[in-house]
């Protein structure tokens, strides 16, 4: 049986924001779509159980790369986490169907939803959350745009926030999903929950829902058990408040990279150690700094990141 785009929708009794959350952009990332799945079991349950709940706006979810979630591979063609720029969503938009490839109709599609969506609600606030996990163990983080907003929402999610990312690659959601792009005021965070298949990243997304529907005025804060803190707060006790992008390992399937072994999120590395291999050798670490994100799958064209701790003075 062939998936639906929508997980689910939740409008609340009173007029809020419009909360967008996407998960499975890369289709061997379940959690957040497990993660939704649940929320919108528990929405829809709540008022029976707290008769003084009451829900401020709507929450849509939306599965991502649909084809490439049925094939449980990352992407069937394209990373479709790297195809978000202007130009090629106006290409795709004047380009007939039969002519688009597999994220291309991806793209059309979930556009055409979420304009059709802005239109029936018409908020007055727009955010987008954007559920991800990593091939690897050990940490969560946020990612937010420049913009203060998404700042701040990324810094109530209790994980540790990456700045700098989007300096680094491009055509991400948080690229496209912006105030520049869409007429009400926008914002947009991408949670990273854990490992792909670990159990305990659906709990983590659950969590940092929650506490965004919190955040953005959707739910009141009596409303918002303590559990979902504490198990972002647990989880994330060792890592940094903040860190910085200091560089993007990028690869061509011509390279033949190769991740060392044993590496996790977070994991410290002086300059020097070797990170990885490829054709030309042992790739090392230009500088001090922390692992992010090592590519321990076959799909995927960045494989490292690394990152360094900075002030938690976020003004």
């Amino acid at each position: 049986m062939a998936l639906q785009r929508i997980i689910g929708r939740y409008t609340g009794t009173e007029k809020g924001p419009l909360l967008i959350c996407f998960g499975g952009m890369h289709g061997n990332e379940p959690a957040g779509v497990l993660a939704l799945e649940s929320i919108f079991e528990l929405l829809a349950t709540e008022p029976d159980r707290n008769r003084s709940f009451k829900f401020k706006g709507r929450v849509l979810g939306l599965r991502g790369n649909l084809r490439a979630m049925q094939a449980n591979k990352r992407f069937i063609l394209k990373d479709l986490n790297r195809q978000w720029t202007i130009a090629n969503v106006t290409r795709i938009k004047a380009t007939p169907e039969r002519l688009l490839e597999a994220e291309d109709l991806e793209i059309k599609e979930l556009l055409a939803m979420i304009e059709a969506e802005i239109d029936d609600y018409q908020p007055e606030k727009l955010v987008f959350l954007d559920f991800h996990t990593t091939t690897a163990y050990g940490g969560i983080f946020s990612i937010p745009t420049d913009d203060p907003e998404s700042l701040r929402i990324a810094i109530e999610l209790h994980a540790p926030v990456i700045k700098g990312m989007l300096k680094g690659i491009r055509g991400t959601s948080l690229h496209y999903f912006s105030k520049e792009n869409f007429i009400p005021n926008t914002v947009a965070v991408c949670f990273e929950s854990g490992q792909h298949l670990e159990p305990l990243s659906v709990s983590r997304a659950i969590a940092a829902l929650t506490n965004c529907m919190r955040t953005i005025g959707c739910v009141n804060a009596e409303d918002v058990e303590n559990r979902h803190d504490s198990i972002l707060i647990e989880y994330s006790k060792d890592l940094p408040k903040v860190a910085e992008l200091i560089t993007i390992h990028s690869i061509r399937p011509k390279d033949q990279f190769k991740m060392a072994p044993n590496y996790q999120n977070f994991h410290p590395v002086k300059k020097g150690a070797i990170l990885a291999y490829d054709q030309y050798g042992p790739i090392r670490a230009q500088e001090d700094g922390l692992v992010l994100m090592p590519l321990y799958q076959q799909q995927g064209n960045d494989g490292f990141f690394l990152v360094k701790e900075v002030s938690t003075n976020t003004n």
